[in-house]
């Protein structure tokens, strides 16, 4: 009786070691669609885009104590996907994004129209919609009463800055 071939018999564990050391090298970060944020996750037609490399390296100078500008909310379409953080959003945690502030900042944003306010942590980057300056977790949106309207006038004000 010959002796059995053992390279044949461990090609079948081979095969499966290689696919498996592969599939831990598969990156984390998901596919993001180019319409970033903005009311209900639908663009608005005619909006223009702004590149997310335009707001790397700008300096102190991106960071101030208090800003004011249109904010906008994303839900469903993000919703478990990861943010810039590292973190998974979750569209019902008081979170948002930001262009410029750094992760973990905590802001106050005030709807300038109702004057109601919300405590947010930066935990993503943008929008990335031209104007825009804030975008809010589907719950943030909500406590400012802008879901509805899909923006608003808003002033932010830095809470607590990131140790």
């Amino acid at each position: 009786m010959p002796a059995p071939n053992l390279e044949n018999k461990c090609r079948p564990l081979w095969l499966c070691a290689f696919v498996l050391a592969l599939g831990g090298c598969v990156p984390i970060r998901q596919y993001v669609p180019a319409r970033l944020s903005s009311a209900g996750s639908t663009a608005p037609s005619g909006a223009q885009y702004e590149s997310p490399d335009d707001f790397k390296n700008l300096g102190n100078d991106a960071w101030k104590n208090e800003m004011e500008g249109i904010a906008s909310w994303y839900g469903e379409e993000f919703n478990g996907r990861l943010t810039a953080s590292g973190e998974v959003y979750d569209m019902y945690k008081m979170t948002a994004a930001h262009k410029t502030l750094p992760l973990g900042t905590v802001v106050k944003v005030t709807n300038e129209d109702n004057g109601k306010t919300v405590e947010v942590t930066i935990n993503d980057r943008g929008p990335y919609v031209k104007g825009r300056i804030i975008d809010l977790s589907k719950t943030a949106g909500r406590a400012i009463g802008m879901r509805e309207a899909g923006t608003a006038r808003v002033k932010l004000e830095v809470v607590s800055w990131p140790k």
